[in-house]
């Protein structure tokens, strides 16, 4: 049987593939043990020790899950950061991180040296992938260093940043200690085993969205320490992310239900050019699913699709493709290490089916925001923590969420979730994207706003809008309606789907700290 745990199968399995880069490169599992062992004894020799942190701001190349199992088998913090930030964004996360070490590519090259020159990263250890002003090349990190196992190993920790959609951004940080790397990695990968994925299984992992968010890093590296093979893309599309599952034959990955709408848009005679006979496990999270787009993303791809809510601070829930079709909707229920309450503004339990704020424990488990105690103490509560979304349970225990309760929209005192009215929006065949949210109104507080992206080459006109507001009338109760819509050829979204709605909504409550 395959052994869990990266270090220990790289070793065992040396010229296994670990890695398929954007170029089509490919690096063994070997290749990648002997440069994440030389990077542990670089930052060694620039003085880090366990606890320090090393920052990141890198596409998705080999040089992440080089630098990812460095510090986890070092026990030090990685921050990864969003290379699309301003320099000033990056900035303010390596100043907050305390990152001693900043390593950045030259695709973001400008941004890169300012932000290190802003927070004061030492040009000593400053490295680049590519060449970046001010910086040293990333394999003088590596350079003469051993590829052979380091002393003293730790188990370490990605520290990432929440999104900033209400706020700056904070880092999620959970502590380190000495706990053996490899028992730590057997565990990460044993996550997998929920949606079926065991130790022991071959398989082929697309990752198919940027390894600076939470859930595709962890996913990743969980499917190297089972040594299966990452296929990594750079940007996505729904035609390359097909190309890829029929060429590799991936087997899993990790999506966003906005890729389901936009590969759904593919006409049914293109998608037939594309073999997706292979895929076993296609796990989403990140935003409550369209019930039909997720219906026909089964009909399509078949029993594959598994659906889980988490956040970067943890989680969570969990439904089979069977679970989900018995109750469309669901996100699941409980891990079994989880647990799920539902609770009021007062931290109150609510009656069963009654929406409130979703709050969760995982037995011991603990987090904190990095320099944040308000914001960690007001997101615990008796051992439970929340990011602040609504939901309910059913009388089986399967959670079903609203969305986030800071997006909901309150009209004359009635709650409306903007999801609700997105997710049918999306599955109008000339909707591309779409966005709700409440803008101000003088007599009821708030009403309802919408920002569409239509399909290419669809009309952005008064009838166009009317015809979206007719599609909807037959979908959602009146009070739910768009007051108005408007049409822009694209939403701000980040390339894991992430919607930056405050882009949206900020500007028609300027000067405004609450509704009228």
């Amino acid at each position: 049987m395959r052994q869990a745990g990266f270090w220990s199968f790289a070793r065992a399995y040396p010229a296994s593939i670990a890695v398929v880069e954007v170029s089509g490169r490919t690096l063994t599992a070997g290749e990648l043990l002997a440069q994440s062992h030389q990077i542990v004894s670089g930052l060694r020799a620039l003085g880090l020790s366990r606890g320090d942190c090393v920052a990141m701001a890198l596409p998705n190349s080999s040089e992440v899950l080089a630098l990812f199992m460095a510090a986890t088998e070092a026990g030090l913090y990685l921050v990864p950061i969003n290379w699309h930030l301003t320099a000033s964004e990056i900035a303010y996360v390596l100043t907050d991180s305390n990152a001693k070490v900043f390593v950045a590519s030259e695709r973001i090259g400008q941004a890169s040296r300012e932000a290190a020159e802003m927070a004061g990263v030492p040009a000593v250890t400053r490295f680049a992938v590519g060449s970046i002003e001010g910086f040293r090349p990333f394999s003088e990190l590596i350079a003469g260093q051993p590829t052979s196992v380091p002393d003293d190993r730790s188990a370490g920790a990605a520290m990432t940043y929440t999104s900033g959609t209400t706020g700056k951004p904070k880092g999620v940080r959970r502590p380190v200690g000495v706990a053996d790397p490899d028992t730590v990695a057997a565990a990460q990968a044993g996550f997998l085993s929920l949606f079926g994925i065991l130790p022991g299984s071959e398989g082929v992992h697309l990752v198919c969205a940027p390894l600076y968010h939470t859930a595709v890093l962890n996913f990743a590296t969980n499917h190297l320490h089972l040594g299966h093979t990452l296929v990594l893309m750079d940007k996505w599309s729904p035609e390359l992310t097909l190309e890829c599952i029929s060429q590799h034959r991936v087997t899993s990955s990790h999506m966003v239900p906005t890729m389901f709408n936009r590969l759904l848009k593919i006409p049914p005679d293109q998608r037939k050019q594309y073999d997706v006979s292979s895929l076993r496990h296609v796990i989403h999270s990140a935003a409550p699913c369209p019930i039909e787009t997720k219906r026909n993303m089964l009909e399509w791809w078949g029993p594959c699709i598994y659906e889980y809510y988490s956040a970067s601070e943890g989680g969570g829930t969990l439904a089979t493709p069977e679970q989900w079709l018995q109750k469309p909707g669901t996100v699941g229920k409980a891990w079994p290490i989880s647990e799920i309450r539902i609770l009021d503004d007062a931290r109150a339990p609510v009656a069963q089916a009654e929406t409130g704020t979703v709050w969760i424990r995982m037995g011991d488990f603990r987090f904190e925001y990095h320099k944040d105690q308000q914001k960690t103490a007001d997101a615990w509560n008796e051992g439970f923590f929340t990011v602040g979304d609504a939901g309910y349970l059913d009388a089986d225990g399967f959670l079903f969420l609203c969305d986030r309760k800071a997006d909901m929209i309150i009209a004359g005192g009635v709650n409306i979730y903007p999801a609700e009215v997105e997710a049918q929006l999306v599955t109008h065949p000339a909707v591309l994207d779409a966005a709700v949210f409440g803008i101000p109104h003088p007599d009821f507080g708030e009403e309802v706003k919408a920002v569409v992206q239509p399909v290419p080459g669809a009309r952005a006109d008064d009838a166009f809008a009317n015809e979206l507001l007719a599609f909807l009338s037959e979908r959602v109760a009146k009070y739910k309606l768009p007051r108005s819509i408007d049409f822009v050829s694209e939403l701000p979204r980040d390339p894991n789907g992430k919607l930056y709605k405050r882009a949206l909504r900020d500007p028609y409550w300027q000067g405004r700290t609450t509704a009228i």
